[in-house]
């Protein structure tokens, strides 16, 4: 399986011929939905969708149902390809293997409304791809990729360093990273490269539109 990295929480696998993309928000490239078999989006959240990617693909889209009640505000048309899913669902989507993982997003403050999220666990070719979307929900078996939050208003460094160390993937591909400066960005790479190498796993976070 190819895994490339596009802005912010975007990420695109390939296997067989098809590609998917989880969360092709408003802060990622409209290039990530060039000829891709399948749209999965975590949560309702601008910056893990965008009605205007979703309208540059024909390709069905599969999501909780609170992000389907806005794509069907913003655009009927969308809509009409919109698959909802539910926690603990399993799904055959081309040549991936994609269970649905968690209910809930994390919680950014005491006083405001939790959101629903859910992520997503994706294989194909032997290997396995974990994407949480927004929340510390934890993948339920061993995987050999996990995208791990870099940066977010509801998390601390210290919360998704030990996420990330708790889901002990092999690889650990830094995501959702455009809340914090380039300065805070290369703290928390070094903290996450240690904590991870330390317990004998790898971390990267490239350049979007880069491979893993």
């Amino acid at each position: 399986m190819r895994i490339t990295k596009f802005g912010h929480s975007c990420v695109r696998l390939s296997a067989g011929g098809h590609d998917l993309v989880i969360d092709p928000g408003g802060w990622s490239e409209r290039e990530a939905l060039d000829g891709v078999s399948a749209v999965l989006v975590t949560h309702e959240h601008p910056d893990h969708w965008d009605v205007e990617h979703l309208r540059s693909t024909d390709a069905p889209v599969y999501t909780i149902q609170a992000v389907a009640d806005r794509i069907r505000d913003a655009d009927p048309a969308v809509a009409e390809r919109v698959t909802v899913v539910r926690p603990g669902e399993e799904l055959s989507i081309e040549n991936f293997g994609v269970r649905v993982v968690g209910e809930f997003h994390a919680i950014i403050h005491p006083e405001m409304q939790i959101f629903d999220n859910s992520g997503y666990l994706v294989t194909a070719e032997g290997t396995s791809v974990y994407h949480p979307g927004d929340s510390f929900e934890l993948p339920g078996q061993q995987v050999d990729v996990f995208c791990s939050p870099v940066c977010a208003p509801w998390a601390k460094m210290s919360e998704v360093v030990d996420l990330a160390r708790e889901v002990a993937a092999p690889r650990t591909l830094g995501i959702h990273d455009k809340t914090y400066s380039d300065f805070g960005l290369a703290i928390a790479d070094d903290r996450f490269k240690a904590f991870l190498e330390a317990q004998g796993g790898s971390y990267l976070r490239p350049a979007p539109g880069t491979d893993l």
